[in-house]
Order: C-alpha cells, then structure tokens, then sequence
C-alpha cells in the first residue's frame, strides 16, 4: 500500500518506509527532525517542470502527463519505493501545501498503475 503524507505532519508506526520524494528540503524542517527511510530526490520533477507547474491546479494535467514522461525515463529511482511497498507499507512524503495537486500524488497514481500492470504480467507468466 502507498499512503501520502506532508512532511510537516508527525510520524505514525502505521507509516511503514517513509520516502522524501521532493528535489528540495522541506522549509523551517530540520534534517534530523524528519524520519525518513530515504531522500529520493530523483523521484521528484525536474526544475524546469516543478517550476512551470507552480503548483497552478489548472496545468495538473500536462503536469502529470510531463511529469510521468520523465518517470519513464528514469524506472531505476523508482526501484527502493516499489521494492518497499512489494513488501508493506510505504509513505510518499511531500512539503506542498496543495494535498490534491503535488508530485506525491502523481507519483502515488504513477507507482500504483506500474504496479498494477506488473501483477498482471506476472500473473500471466
């Protein structure tokens, strides 16, 4: 299971492995104060279409569509995530205020589709 959570939000057991999935430290967060399984910055857009987006809830569509298309040519950073929710939990943690319209979720519906379709090669293998 994938579950999403702001980095300003305290961290639960039911988290499972927490992954920081954005290029940039979260503001006014200490390192040490944020529990993390591991800081995939890669996983997160480029600085060229986190700047574009703007986090403007009216380009959320070609964002997703940009943004997946630099996830298909990156599948390695995605590896520890996938691997880690084959086996529990897993908690995308982001810093945007907008919970509807970020990278997370984007990558959540991103990792849960690969997923999907993985399970269903394997079935037919």
């Amino acid at each position: 299971m994938i579950q999403l959570k702001r980095a300003y939000d305290p961290a639960s057991p039911h988290d499972g492995r927490r992954f920081l999935v954005e290029r940039l430290w979260p503001r006014g967060i200490r390192k040490e104060d944020l529990l993390l399984d591991d800081w995939i910055k890669d996983a997160a857009p480029s600085t060229e279409l986190r700047k574009w987006f703007h986090h403007d809830p009216e380009k959320w569509k070609e964002f997703q569509r940009r943004y997946f298309t630099e996830l298909d040519s990156r599948p390695e950073v995605l590896a520890p995530i996938l691997k880690a929710a084959r086996h529990g939990c897993v908690t995308l943690i982001f810093s945007s205020h907008d919970a509807e319209h970020n990278n997370a979720v984007a990558l959540k519906s991103y990792l849960e589709s690969h997923s999907a379709k993985a399970g269903r090669k394997s079935i037919k293998a």
